[in-house]
């Protein structure tokens, strides 16, 4: 029987109900039968892996590879991955330095398969992704009771990707924009309408960096991993995506009273 995480609430007191709820939630999670059956499995085999087509030949390792970095739904893009892991990150040219989301090329760095001995030879390794398959997988349930918890819950693990994967600011701007769940969450807090995604790309580079100025007095991405500074973002998402839901509600509701009148 699977784990089901326990969101009474949304919004900003979901939000908190989690954070006071998710070592107890986590464990619970990680101990039910399909994440242990997934993780033992990796555990038991993964070593044996020397090539990405390796990997990519084996379904049940390819999607804890995958699950690990939230990137579940690339689990039948056989070529696209396998391209990212031989290619790995040391050559700029690799494919996944040339991806906007930074998801792949940590994905590709985990793996090493660029190195010529997978770096999941060593335990150390192998236990680091089983835990973030854990973590993502956890926030993926969480997602089919509260989508915008799961996207809260991303956060840290996002900004971390990001500043551990590319170093000037602006290009890190670019992986946040690159990063459809952490965009989504920097978007909505900076107060921007999802229509921005379609005006030149530097623009919005241009905007992003005004409004973290302007709301989180910092236009700094590396500033944006302070506990703090994160739990202001978080706060803002949560609470304009509530006001929004709401909205979106009331609306409907006026245009069916209108309806019921007429």
């Amino acid at each position: 029987m699977s784990f089901q995480p326990i969101v009474p609430f949304g919004g900003y007191t979901g939000w908190l109900f989690m954070q006071r709820t998710i070592e107890n939630q986590q464990k619970a999670f990680d101990e039910s039968f399909a994440v242990t059956r997934a993780t033992d499995y990796f555990r038991e085999n993964i070593s044996a892996i020397d090539t990405a087509e390796e990997l990519i030949e084996d379904r049940r390792l390819r999607e804890v590879a995958l699950g690990a970095f939230g990137l579940d739904d690339d689990i039948d893009s056989n070529f696209f991955i396998k391209t990212i892991l031989e290619e790995g990150t040391l050559d700029d040219e690799a494919l996944a330095n040339r991806l906007a989301d930074p998801r792949y090329a940590k994905f590709a760095e985990a793996f090493g398969f660029d190195l010529g001995v997978p770096l999941t030879k060593t335990s150390v390794v192998v236990e680091d992704i089983v835990a973030r398959y854990e973590d993502r997988q956890f926030e993926r349930a969480v997602g089919n009771v509260n989508n915008e918890i799961r996207l809260a819950l991303n956060v840290s693990v996002g900004l971390d990707d990001v500043i551990s994967t590319v170093e000037a600011n602006d290009s890190r701007w670019f992986a946040v924009m690159g990063n459809s769940p952490l965009r989504q969450v920097v978007q909505t807090a900076f107060g921007l309408p999802t229509a921005i995604a379609a005006i030149d790309i530097d623009k919005q580079l241009e905007i992003f960096k005004e409004r973290s100025e302007s709301i989180l007095g910092t236009s700094e991405v590396s500033d944006l991993t302070d506990p703090d500074m994160q739990d202001t973002l978080i706060r803002l998402f949560l609470i304009r995506s509530e006001a929004a839901s709401q909205a979106a509600s009331f609306s409907s509701g006026s245009v069916a009273l209108t309806l019921l009148r007429a």
